[in-house]
């Protein structure tokens, strides 16, 4: 390898990393310096990933993978903020075909009869500078109960790879399943189920408020 292509190599990497660095540091990480405005989540960046105990002997891990969610932010005003969303409960997937196909029976998520899951937002509070504690009704199998999601600010910005305005969020939640009539297995199964929530939302450009940078 020639010393030419050598230096050549490394003025390249530098020149990348200056330009890593530079759009890195163009991120916006004060939630209140977000744009306010209507944002739909990005259905390839929005998952929830749910843990349950499992017998003991270990923590059972899966996803609900075909989610849409509407964010109204007010920056100006958080608690005005509203947020909805839903899940196609027939998404759920543990990596194993027999479980998903047990989890989809009448015994777990009953998808036949119930195949969405909703949320609905009825209360944020800002809890710190880029935290804020999101109390609203989930309904899942038909049953509806108040649930909490602490949702901790990532950054916002335009996204590099689709130009495109984006905030990002993620979030947990814990729920006991009984609570909405999926007791199969208790007490040896586990019946709270922690919930994981990653969200990336892309503005909705004509909604956005003037005077939010």
């Amino acid at each position: 390898m020639s010393r030419k292509f050598l230096i050549a190599a490394a003025i390249a990497l530098a020149g990348v990393s200056a330009g890593a660095v530079a759009q890195v540091d163009g991120f916006i990480r004060n939630p209140a310096q977000v744009q306010s405005g209507t944002y739909v989540l990005d259905p390839a960046h929005g998952k929830i990933t749910w843990s349950v105990d499992h017998m003991g002997f270990s923590t059972y891990v899966g996803q609900f993978t075909d989610v849409n969610a509407t964010l109204k932010l007010d920056v100006a005003n958080p608690s005005a903020s509203k947020l909805q969303a839903n899940v196609k409960t027939d998404s759920v997937n543990s990596l194993n075909t027999a479980l998903d196909q047990h989890l989809k029976t009448a015994d777990f998520l009953d998808t036949a009869k119930h195949p969405t899951a909703g949320f609905e937002a009825s209360r944020i509070r800002m809890i710190d500078a880029d935290s804020a504690e999101i109390s609203g009704n989930l309904t899942l199998r038909g049953v509806t109960k108040p649930i909490v999601i602490t949702a901790d600010f990532n950054q916002a910005g335009i996204n590099p790879v689709d130009q495109q305005y984006s905030v990002g969020f993620d979030g947990h939640a814990r729920i006991k399943r009984s609570e909405f009539g999926v007791a199969y297995g208790l007490p040896v199964l586990g019946d709270d189920v922690t919930l994981h929530f990653e969200a990336e939302f892309k503005l909705q450009p004509e909604t956005a408020k003037k005077g939010n940078k």
